[in-house]
């Protein structure tokens, strides 16, 4: 929108407190941060969002990866066979053999309901994901025949171990007497502590190498399952067609989607939900604007009709007050952007103090599922909450600039 010179310096004047104009400056101010509080609101919650599941995705995928391989009977006898026809799968990055198996652990007279993670010495030397976070000991203890195992610092928290504690696991897997079966009880010795940041996973998990997993729950040289990564998280189902053809009858693949698939869909819905209640606050803050170039209009109906009078033509007054508004929306949209950038630089911050002067747990990673409060901002999505903010404000200048254009000077100076 091009202004002429004096055309700037009506709209810059008008933008300004004159004499008389405090509750109509009063009110703009009032637009502009209701806009920026808008703004500001929008970007901080979509950003905690998308975080919420790129982190709870990252994680998740990180210990069972894009898809897993399991056998109908909850064995994979012949899983070398498996992992070699995965990993000649177009489209597959990576095939790993795994036990899990739910089993109770005891230590100093505690118990807990953990689950037991098996996998290769190697493999758990290069997970990522196990590697984020130790806070005790060393992934490199945990080798085959070791006696050692890493677990969960949630886990060892409620257990009271530590590293060098011996822990006790009970499996329901044990040796048939004229009795009954009876529990194989094995002591290990807690080599490493770690934190992934899910607190089902550090309240539950214990790794320890795929051969002593094997003994333990006499499963012979059979495993639970193969765990699949792929190219690409999304087509995950397309990629694995052709492997789900080939062990058909054998195991069945379960991908990230089915095997998480309330969870992400429930992250879904509360996204759109929250995107939509919030946008209201950006509308309510338009209609303060619109109201602020009401006011303004009438405040200034003597000036418009002299400027009218002076030969400003009608499509100049509508951009001066379309201007204003503008303007007032870009301020506020700007401020509302710097406010969230901000917030979500200082966010796990925030959330302590307001604990502290509250003193409640805002944050309850039992509840919540993560340990902190996360935040992935998308460039897309904060432009998108922009040219909303600035669009709306454009629209509420429309009315506003149509009356002021519309005044007729002769009925004004009449009575003036």
């Amino acid at each position: 929108m091009i202004l002429s010179r004096y055309e700037r310096m009506i709209a810059r004047r008008y933008l300004l407190p004159g004499k008389g104009e405090a509750f109509i400056f009063l009110v703009a101010s009032i637009s502009l941060v209701a806009v920026m509080l808008g703004v500001a609101a929008l970007v901080i919650v979509m950003s905690v969002m998308n975080g919420f599941r790129a982190e709870l995705f990252d994680k998740i995928v990180g210990l069972n990866g894009h898809a897993v391989v399991q056998g109908y009977n909850g064995r994979l006898p012949d899983w070398r066979t498996i992992v070699s026809q995965a990993k000649a799968t177009p489209g597959v990055t990576s095939a790993i053999p795994l036990i899990e198996q739910p089993l109770a652990a005891t230590y100093n007279g505690r118990a807990e309901a953990v689950l037991l993670h098996g996998m290769r010495a190697a493999d758990i030397t290069s997970n990522t994901t196990l590697h984020a976070k130790i806070l005790m000991g060393s992934m490199a203890a945990i080798t085959r025949g070791s006696g050692e195992v890493a677990i969960g610092s949630r886990l060892a928290e409620a257990l009271g171990a530590q590293v060098g504690s011996q822990i006790s696991l009970f499996s329901p897997q044990g040796q048939t007497t004229p009795f009954g079966t009876v529990p194989r009880i094995v002591s290990y010795t807690v080599g490493a502590i770690f934190e992934i940041g899910v607190y089902d996973y550090d309240k539950a998990y214990v790794v320890m190498p795929i051969e002593d997993a094997q003994t333990l729950l006499l499963m012979g040289d059979d495993v639970g399952m193969v765990e699949v990564k792929t190219v690409d998280a999304d087509r995950v189902g397309p990629i694995l067609a052709p492997l789900a053809k080939t062990v058909a009858g054998e195991a069945v693949i379960s991908d990230w989607r089915s095997m998480n698939a309330q969870l992400f869909e429930a992250l879904a819905v509360e996204r759109v939900a929250m995107f939509t209640v919030l946008s209201i606050i950006i509308l309510v803050a338009v209609f303060n604007i619109l109201s602020s170039l009401i006011m303004l209009v009438r405040a200034k109906t003597r000036d418009i009709a002299i400027l009218r009078t002076m030969g400003a033509t009608r499509g100049g007054l509508m951009r001066i007050f379309m201007v204003v508004g503008t303007t007032i929306g870009a301020l506020g949209t700007l401020a509302g952007l710097l406010l969230g950038a901000v917030f979500l630089f200082y966010r796990q911050g925030v959330v302590n103090v307001v604990q502290y002067v509250t003193g409640q747990n805002l944050w309850d990673p039992s509840i919540r599922y993560l340990t902190e409060l996360p935040s992935k901002t998308d460039p897309v999505e904060v432009i998108a909450i922009a040219a909303m903010a600035l669009v709306f404000s454009f629209l509420a200048t429309l009315y506003p600039a149509w009356k002021a254009a519309s005044t007729d000077p002769v009925q004004v100076l009449r009575y003036e």
